[in-house]
Formats: structure tokens, sequence, C-alpha cells
């Protein structure tokens, strides 16, 4: 189905998931929970009238009622700890065998959401691979999980369940979130691994785990590398999409989210080597604070994608969620223009090639 049956326009404009939370929402977030629900109620509804606003055809919660987008693993499931890093960031850890916990805490994201807004809704799940990358010690974790693998099959069970309760809920699209397969463009990364290859496989596999089955539903990856390492000052990979692209094409979804605004994300070329009926994701507006696309440039890089992809084929969001991080403070009003500008780019390629 093309995007503009599904989406009833050419050229959908969409966020990738999060949107920077003000500082009530994240006090409300980190605070007593018998106080959070009418406080994020009221918050969410402006996070989506801010998206209507903008003219978004496709939108989320912000992902404001989590602590963090892979953190909301632990809501799901018990046999996980609070822990820090070295450098004082808070650090979730698996430590015990996992067991159901909340069924259905991102499920209630979408059912409010569709009590509040007729758009497409979008809802976004963790990739299993990247929990083992983020959550798994091979100290602390050696009791419940003496391997990594280990751990991020036994997530796959709990990430298919909530995807099932997100199709009852009503989510339009529910996409998995994997900034670590496509870091696997990275030679630095690779040589990393005894086995690259095999690491790409295995993502691939588990993240199809997690989808099997799953109907009435847009199932999407968002492939995520740069942008949001950028906005946290972190290290910067470098490689095209191509060492992956066999990887992507066995994917078991509908539809791919890739980063193209980004520096060095490569030629659009690479979009000719996909299977012709993943729908794309096209990430053509910057996510770097202080820097705004105007629209024509957000135009130009979409049609350098249109040299190889159908419009048909197209769906317009920025690189990245906007909040990379709870720790980072974005301006929401910048935001906000970003997707007004990414809205207008739309209509002017929806006048040109509708």
């Amino acid at each position: 189905m093309s995007t503009r049956q599904y989406y009833g326009t050419l050229f959908p404009a969409a966020v990738v998931g999060s949107l920077p939370r003000p500082d009530f929402v994240r006090e409300a977030v980190m605070g007593e929970r018998e106080r959070l629900e009418p406080v994020m109620d009221a918050a969410v509804a402006y996070a989506v009238a801010l998206q209507e606003a903008a003219g978004l055809d496709v939108i989320t919660d912000g992902e404001w009622r989590r602590a963090s987008y892979i953190g909301v693993i632990a809501e799901l499931a018990h046999g996980f700890e609070l822990s820090r890093h070295a450098d004082g960031r808070p650090w979730t850890i698996v430590t015990d065998e996992l067991a159901p916990k909340d069924e259905g805490f991102v499920a209630r994201e979408i059912e409010f959401l569709r009590r509040v807004s007729s758009r497409k809704i979008k809802a976004t799940l963790p990739a299993p691979v990247l929990l083992g990358e983020r959550m798994w010690d091979a100290e602390q974790s050696r009791f419940a999980y003496p391997t990594r693998r280990g751990f991020v099959e036994a997530c796959v069970p709990i990430l298919r369940r909530e995807l099932a309760l997100l199709c009852e809920a009503g989510a339009d699209i529910v996409q998995i979130d994997d900034p670590h397969l496509c870091l696997l463009v990275d030679d630095e990364v690779r040589a990393g691994y005894d086995d690259p290859e095999a690491e790409a496989d295995f993502a691939v596999a588990m993240t199809n785990a997690v989808v099997e089955g799953a109907t009435g539903v847009r199932l999407a990856v968002h492939l995520c590398r740069r942008a949001g390492a950028r906005v946290r000052g972190e290290v910067c990979h470098t490689g095209d999409y191509g060492p992956i692209i066999p990887y992507l094409n066995r994917l078991k979804v509908h539809h791919l989210t890739m980063e193209f605004a980004s520096p060095g994300a490569g030629d659009a070329a690479v979009f000719k080597a996909l299977r012709e009926d993943l729908e794309i994701g096209l990430g053509c507006v910057g996510v770097q604070p202080g820097e705004v696309d105007e629209p024509e440039a957000i135009v130009g890089r979409v049609e350098q994608a249109l040299e190889y992809l159908a419009p048909e084929r197209v769906v317009l969001n920025p690189d990245c969620g906007f909040a990379p991080g709870s720790a980072v403070k974005v301006d929401i009003d910048e935001v906000y223009t970003k997707l007004k500008n990414e809205v207008a780019a739309a209509r002017c390629l929806r006048e040109k090639y509708g």
C-alpha cells in the first residue's frame, strides 16, 4: 500500500519519536507516581497540539511518559536495577531473570493518543539487540544472563507481547528503534566484533522475532547512528549504509526510517539497493540544536532521494528524535519551527509531484 493510500496524502510529514521535554515534564516523570498521570495527560495533550498545529500527518506522544526510550523495558519487565555509569549518569541494568511487570505500559500511551487526536499515531519500542548493548553487563548481569545474547533473546517475548497490545490499542505504526544495527556501517565498530556479519544477522533475527505475527499495523525500523550522538556531543560514526543493505532487506517490516540530513549519511543511490516494497522515512530535517533547515533545503534533500525512490514511497521526518538522551535540553519552540518547515516542504513537494 502506497503512502498516499495509507496516510491519505503524498509525502506525509512525521516525527521519529521523541520531542524535547520541558522541565516540568522531566520533574513529573522523575517524581512521585501518584501525581504523575494527571500532569502527564495534560502535558501529552500539549505535545499533540504542538504537532497538529505544525501540520504533521503522523504524531507520537513525544515519549514523554518514559524515563528513557530504552529504559521503558524496565516498565514492562521485572529484573532490572538502577545503577550508574562511571561518569555519574543513571544506568538501568539487568540483574535478574526477566518476568512480566506492567504489560500495556506503552499501549496506554496509544490509548490516550486515540482519545485526543484523529491523526495517524506512531508507537515506538526499543530493538532487542539495542537493549543488549545498553543494559547488559558482563559482571553485574552474569548470574541472570551469562551472555548478552541470552538477555537479548529473553527481551523478545516481552516486546512481542507489548506489540500485540499496541495493535489492540489502535496504533497505526509501530517503530522498532535500532541504532545498534546501523552502527555496523562503521569500520571501527565492526572491528570490535569477531564476526560483524553474524552480529548484523542476529540483530535482524531478533527484530523479526518481535514483529512476527503482528497484523493490522504498519511495522517500521528506525536506523540511527549520527544525529542523536551529535546532539549529545558523542562520537559520530562514519560509513554509508552499504554494509548493512542485505540485512535491511531481510527485515520483515514495511518501513525504514533512515538518516539523510546528517553529514556523511552517504549517497542517495543507496536507496536503489533496497527492496522496492519498503517505504522510506527519509531523514530530511536536521535535529542539531541551533540549526533550522528552511523548507527549500528540505525539498532539496527529498529530491535527491527521488532520483531513486518513487514519491509514493517517501515519508518526511527528522533524522532522529528531538530529545536524544534524558539529560539533553533542546528548545521546543525551535523544534516547532523545524516541524512547520518540514510540513511546508511536504506541501511544496505535493504541488510539484502530486
